[in-house]
């Protein structure tokens, strides 16, 4: 379930690392993305 959520968020959600977006100076909306990301894929590699 986690792998199809991880093509998922690569296909429909935006990427800040291609952009150079400084987690610094993030929204809290983008840094509510992020952090979903990173949850799923930690929990897709599993």
């Amino acid at each position: 379930m986690f792998k199809l959520l991880a093509k998922l968020n690569k296909w429909l959600l935006p990427n800040y690392t291609k952009e150079q977006l400084d987690l610094a100076k993030a929204t809290k909306f983008q840094q509510a993305i992020i952090a979903w990301k990173y949850w799923v894929t930690t929990r897709a590699l599993d």
